[in-house]
């Protein structure tokens, strides 16, 4: 006879250890005692007047401990051990916690690195293990979380209590601050209004429309390394619903994407299977509608060649709101990492992006070919492996040197990136021999050398980026 159970609550799990206790004091009006001179004194003074505090300062020599009575915290700082220990003692015995800058045997409680988006405050200690570290975290954050972030939660105190007489329920007033944070991380430099207090207790009454209309962003992904990606683009991921990505975007960008995001292959990519523009237009704005927040993911810069004009359109038409986040496109990145300036006083004195192929996967017919064969031009060929050959014969019979030096690049910035050098008239044969992997882009100009060098002659060769 198998033995019946009863359902048996499961405790949850026990915190782990903690080097030091998270805590937030309030000082607004307190005293603070603060004993010493120097920049690390006076940067704890400046600490505790913005938090409110009511600073009495004194020389190290000049404090006593009945100085320290009734205050809220001391702080000190001191060159000598002896003194230090001096002052510690007696803030205890006067029961105020204290601290001694950077002798943490003689401290209550610690600082921390800070992120200052009053009231909301981020501290982050290492236990004074590795001071350095929690700066290079804070100045992480510190790039992440916009500066509009201050003015929600200035909102989020200022709208508490009129959210508690707004007549919700429990659940309802979750749902509201559900929805204010939704509408904060997604437009963060917007400025909280009570128009917008209003729209969103509509919309947990369920009278009105969603508080959150749809919206699509034109996000640049750059070439490749999800390092070149901007701050911009890192936000607008981390706020998406959905992201419709291409093929040519590399996979490891999607990581700083937020976990619940759908994330869409939607298939763009030169020469193969692709999905039909008109279909990634209708399912852009169908999800817009929907009231998604719709990241359009784009290798490179999305107003270089990635057919931003018709998307842009498309929502437009649809009256679908649209951003446009640009991303460092794939001739800056490609040079940068091969440590190749693409213009520089004596060689090249412009710098221009040019297509290879037009709708019909032919090579344009409206190529300027003076631009084209201007010695003193750097040029950026992009989408250009089937039709190289025909751009290249093309352009030396306007003019341009046959053994003008040139790069094919693929898979610029990743870390399998390869790279082919020649003269332009033999770039074509050896690309193709080569059998470079997708994306490549072919960069000609003076600039280029044989090793990325200017002013030297370009001799055929396969080779890996050359470390600076």
């Amino acid at each position: 006879m198998s033995e019946t159970r009863k359902p048996v609550e499961t405790p949850p799990e026990r915190m782990g250890a903690l080097a030091r206790l998270p805590v937030f004091l309030a000082l607004q009006g307190k005293r603070c005692v603060l004993v010493g001179e120097g920049q690390g004194v006076d940067w704890k003074f400046e600490l505790l007047e913005a938090a409110g505090g009511k600073v009495e300062r004194y020389a190290a020599d000049r404090w006593t401990p009945a100085d320290l009575r009734g205050a809220a915290i001391a702080v000190g700082g001191f060159d000598d051990d002896k003194a230090a220990a001096r002052f510690a003692a007696a803030a205890r015995t006067a029961g105020v916690p204290v601290n001694v800058i950077d002798k943490p045997a003689f401290c209550d409680f610690s600082f921390g690195a800070i992120v200052n988006r009053s009231p909301l405050v981020i501290g982050i200690s290492t236990d004074g293990a590795a001071p350095v570290f929690a700066q290079a975290i804070r100045a992480k954050l510190e790039a992440l979380l916009p500066k509009g972030f201050a003015h929600w939660a200035v909102a989020a105190a200022r709208w508490r209590a009129m959210v508690k007489d707004a007549g919700l329920s429990f659940v309802a007033r979750r749902r509201f601050w559900q929805v204010f944070t939704a509408h904060a991380m997604a437009k963060p430099e917007s400025e909280p209004s009570e128009a917008d207090f209003a729209r969103f207790v509509a919309e947990v009454k369920g009278l009105g429309a969603a508080v959150e209309n749809g919206s699509v962003t034109l996000v640049g992904a750059g070439p490749g390394d999800p390092e070149l990606l901007t701050l911009r683009a890192v936000r607008a991921l981390q706020s998406a619903d959905v992201i419709l990505f291409d093929d040519l975007v590399s996979r490891d960008v999607l990581d700083f994407a937020r976990r619940e995001a759908r994330k869409m292959l939607v298939g763009k990519t030169g020469f193969g299977p692709s999905c039909k523009q008109d279909d990634i237009n209708a399912l852009m704005v169908s999800l817009a509608q929907q009231g998604k927040r719709v990241i359009r993911l784009k290798g490179g810069d999305p107003l270089i060649f990635g057919r931003a004009a018709e998307e842009i359109e498309a929502c437009k038409a649809a009256n679908i709101a649209v951003d446009v986040v640009p991303g460092i496109t794939a001739a800056q990145g490609a040079a940068a990492k091969l440590g190749i300036p693409l213009t520089d006083r004596d060689n090249a004195r412009r710098l221009q992006y040019v297509t290879g192929h037009a709708r019909n996967g032919q090579l344009p017919d409206d190529i300027d070919w003076r631009a084209m064969v201007d010695p003193a031009t750097t040029t950026a060929i992009y989408m250009p492996v089937k039709t190289l050959e025909a751009l290249v014969t093309k352009a030396m019979e306007q003019g341009l040197d046959p053994n003008t030096p040139s790069l094919a690049i693929s898979r610029a910035t990743r870390p399998d990136q390869r790279f082919v050098a020649a003269p332009i008239a033999g770039l074509a044969e050896l690309i193709a021999n080569a059998d470079l992997p997708g994306p490549v882009l072919v960069m000609l100009g003076r600039v280029f050398g044989s090793d990325g060098r200017p002013a030297e002659n370009t001799t055929a060769r396969v080779g890996k980026p050359r470390v600076a």
